[in-house]
């Protein structure tokens, strides 16, 4: 039912569209709505609705229709120097995307755009303060890490949030800069929640902004504060049902609190919106996204049929373009997250061990496919195998930390760990495996997961349960899956895993309650039927 209303709603909003600032006929279709964006600027009348598109389309990430936005705006007053802003700002890209340096032509492009505002000395005390903010994102960006000039951008965009309090577009734009440099590992979430704060305040007095909506969801996109973004989530695809990534960014948070049809719905609505628009790596993360859902609720025939149709549309895809909110990269990494999915969340192990190589630029993108493989082959018991997929990780771990990408070479590491303790239990060294996959668990509890991904491919304590499961301790694995369950609510594989452990320990009417959990979150499962899904269906207490 949850589900049906907010699509009501979101069916309505796009046939009877409100009026707003950022709203448009294009190309003879029906009017676009993007929110309502009020950015006051000291550019001439004919420039600002310009502007003000080319803001509201910034705030839902779509980065290179923002950008032609900003020229447009120059065309009609040459003066404009804040639109210069807009320009550099939308070449940073997503601030949650994996952020590797960028190309030597986009550094180039947007210290062109700082450098051109600075020299028209044009605008108020106001426009130039955004221009200085937006400069410390490119200063020395050849350099200077991604993440240094992001905090120096931070300090400044706060700095220009307390000079001028009424602007409350300066308040949104420091509150994303703000979450978006949060650290992984720190666990008071002092940042996303100072965020979500501000954020919270202004969206009472701008219920309709499209950036307001989206960030909040980015400030909560963590397991302990997510349904803080519940409301956020059920609004902002109404708000922007036109932006791609504005019909994406709800199944954050679904994600984060296991509502799968939810974001199956929203996903698809999403990559329709992103084909349309030629932005295929937007299209591919929706897609990575609904697969991860389908899974969870044994959707296999719908999830094939994904799998099936990924060929053509990665054969679209650029990794190097610059459209909406998923950068080239995050669509490979979708491309090879999206079968690796397929496979592990079945256990189909030897489909896991036999998924094809590809190689790329991007070293956290190919790691899916050789973490799958890796554990595919340890599972089939072909374990010299096994430990190429393990040395193959480690050198793409071994890339990320050359290019000083920690987060994502910490994440390798644990996908290492998890590997080499399948490897040591098939081997016959059960006490090293669950203390190695116990180690990685610990890891992957202490950080977060990337808003490229819906989540870990396999979460390691739930790895940890069905290890514990098999070398015959269930009271222990069931407090892995339901520690996991904490986290990653309404996962199959850990509903499932604690009905088990349950049924193990003896406990009927624990097992009884998580197969009827199960047998809900399923309820819309295709055929053939999971064997879990018969086996619950079976259960007596």
């Amino acid at each position: 039912m949850r589900f049906l209303v907010f699509f009501a709603f979101l069916f309505a909003s796009l046939i009877h569209p409100a009026p707003s600032a950022a709203q448009h006929e294009h190309g003879g279709k029906a009017p676009e709505k993007l929110g309502t964006v009020q950015f006051t600027t000291s550019c001439s009348a004919e420039a600002q609705p310009q502007f003000n598109r080319g803001v509201a389309l910034l705030h839902s990430f779509w980065f290179k229709a923002a950008i032609g936005q900003f020229q447009e705006a120059l065309k009609k007053d040459p003066k404009c120097a804040i639109a210069h802003w807009g320009v550099a700002l939308s070449l940073w890209g997503n601030p949650f995307a994996p952020k590797p340096y960028h190309s030597e032509q986009t550094i180039q492009e947007a210290w062109t755009a700082v450098s051109k505002a600075a020299a028209l000395g044009t605008g108020t005390e106001r426009e130039r303060a955004y221009i200085g903010a937006v400069t410390e994102l490119w200063r020395d960006a050849g350099t200077r890490e991604p993440r240094a000039r992001l905090t120096a951008y931070t300090q400044a965009m706060e700095q220009v949030a307390a000079q001028y309090a009424e602007d409350r577009e300066a308040t949104t734009f420091y509150a994303l800069a703000l979450a978006a440099s949060a650290s992984p590992t720190d666990k008071t979430y002092a940042k996303q929640l100072k965020a979500g704060a501000l954020l919270e305040k202004v969206f009472l007095e701008q219920p309709n902004h499209p950036g307001i909506a989206h960030y909040i969801i980015h400030s909560y996109d963590v397991p302990p504060l997510a349904s803080k973004a519940l409301d956020a989530a059920s609004r902002y695809a109404k708000i922007a049902p036109s932006a791609a990534h504005a019909l994406h960014m709800p199944s954050h948070t679904f994600t984060r609190v296991g509502y799968w049809q939810d974001s199956i719905d929203t996903n698809i609505a999403s990559a329709k919106v992103a084909k349309q628009e030629g932005c295929t790596a937007e299209e591919l993360h929706a897609m990575d996204y609904q697969m991860y859902a389908y899974l969870q609720t044994g959707q296999d025939m719908a999830a094939k049929r994904m799998l099936t149709a990924l060929p053509s549309v990665v054969g679209r895809l650029d990794p190097r373009a610059l459209c909406g909110a998923a950068p080239g990269s995050a669509g490979l990494f979708a491309a090879a997250a999206i079968p690796a999915r397929y496979a592990l969340e079945r256990r189909a192990w030897a489909e896991a061990a036999g998924l094809e190589v590809r190689s790329s630029e991007f070293a956290y993108a190919d790691a899916p496919t050789h973490f799958a493989r890796a554990l595919g082959l340890a599972r089939t018991g072909q374990v010299a195998a096994a430990g190429k997929e393990v040395e193959r990780l480690d050198a793409l771990r071994a890339k990320l930390t050359a290019e000083k990408d920690m987060y994502w070479a910490g994440q390798l590491d644990i996908q290492k760990q998890v590997a080499t303790a399948w490897i040591a239990y098939a081997e016959a060294r059960p006490a090293e495996a669950l203390d190695l996959l116990r180690q990685a668990a610990d890891a992957e509890d202490a950080t977060e997961k990337s808003a490229v991904t819906p989540g870990p491919l396999v979460p390691a304590r739930e790895l940890l349960g069905e290890m514990l499961l098999e070398a015959k301790q269930p009271d222990t694995a069931l407090a892995a899956f339901e520690a996991t369950l904490k986290k990653e609510p309404n996962r199959f594989r850990a509903v499932y895993g604690a009905a088990r452990a349950a049924e193990s320990s003896g406990d009927g009417k624990k097992a009884a309650g998580y197969y009827r959990k199960l047998l809900n979150i399923c309820r819309h499962a295709d055929a053939p039927v999971r064997a879990e899904l018969e086996q619950a269906k079976k259960f007596r207490l």
